[in-house]
């Protein structure tokens, strides 16, 4: 199952200052981890940024999700990264092959240098970069980052494959554009005023799941619904609602997955520990 997390490109409005705007974001990508999302997505929403918008979003998503070991070399000093130092630590499991030809971990490795017939030196996390052939049609670039799949550390036995590392991707691109892709899944839009979500319509999306999933987030204050500029009432559980939305723009349900909530605000980062906790169960 491919999972697909969405969040506006003002999901740090309310914050007070960048500390406390990196710390959030910090928080939204332990989210991301822990449910073992594959891709994040920052949409925009312009009108509700403040300070600190898309770029800066983006920015510290991808420095957190970069092993501490290619951090300094892929990212040198940044303004958007001055208190990259309070991000916890994700500690991204990592994946396995589970075929004779295809055992071994994957991580993230960035190239060095460049040599003659397909061969780069590497720096992967070992005590020192080491030499890899590039597989057939690939062209790396120095400082370009590559999969390198792990199967022996002493001797040290790697290969470069074309695959994604483990850990989530960042990408930013109109909500739209996310939940219209082949391997968006069921589309969820989370809203207070949606369907609540319980154990009978949770075993029912269940079984839909297993296709992919895109969930997507408001941000502080200004949720989903806001950020579409249509009323909450839109979206909400009563079928009898002139103004409902069905079941909104590219959404295949709006579902409410905190229903007995009793903060009159959930902040982003624990609308996503809460909602996927539950949407990520299996049967």
């Amino acid at each position: 199952m491919t999972l697909t997390v969405c969040v506006p490109s003002s999901l740090v409005r309310e914050a007070e200052d960048q500390r406390e705007a990196t710390r959030k974001i910090g928080y939204v990508a332990r989210a991301a981890t822990v449910f073992r999302a594959d891709r994040l997505v920052v949409f925009p929403d312009g009108e509700g940024e403040r300070r600190w918008g898309g770029d800066f979003v983006a920015t510290v998503l991808e420095y957190a999700v970069t092993p501490p070991y290619l951090r300094k070399e892929v990212w040198g000093k940044r303004d958007e990264l001055r208190y990259a130092g309070i991000l916890p630590p994700l500690r991204v499991s990592p994946r396995t092959g589970s075929e004779s030809d295809d055992s071994g971990s994957l991580t993230q490795g960035i190239v060095t240098e460049v040599g003659p017939e397909g061969r780069v030196r590497v720096n992967c996390g070992l005590q020192h970069p080491i030499s890899l052939y590039t597989p057939p049609g690939m062209e790396a670039e120095e400082r370009e980052r590559v999969t390198v799949r792990i199967s022996s550390r002493e001797p040290v036995r790697a290969r470069i494959v074309d695959e994604t590392p483990p850990g989530f991707v960042v990408e930013r691109m109109d909500l739209s554009e996310a939940l219209g892709r082949e391997d968006a899944g069921v589309k969820i839009g989370t809203s207070r005023f949606g369907q609540e979500l319980s154990i009978g319509r949770l075993s029912t999306l269940a079984g839909r799941t297993a296709d992919g999933m895109t969930v997507a987030f408001g941000s502080p204050e200004r949720g989903l619904p806001d950020i579409f500029g249509f009323p909450p009432e839109a979206v909400a559980d009563d079928e009898s609602a002139s103004t409902r939305v069905e079941p909104g723009p590219g959404f295949d349900l709006w579902l409410n997955t905190i229903p007995r909530q009793g903060s009159e605000v959930v902040r982003t980062e624990e609308a996503m520990f809460a909602s996927l906790a539950c949407l990520t169960l299996t049967e």
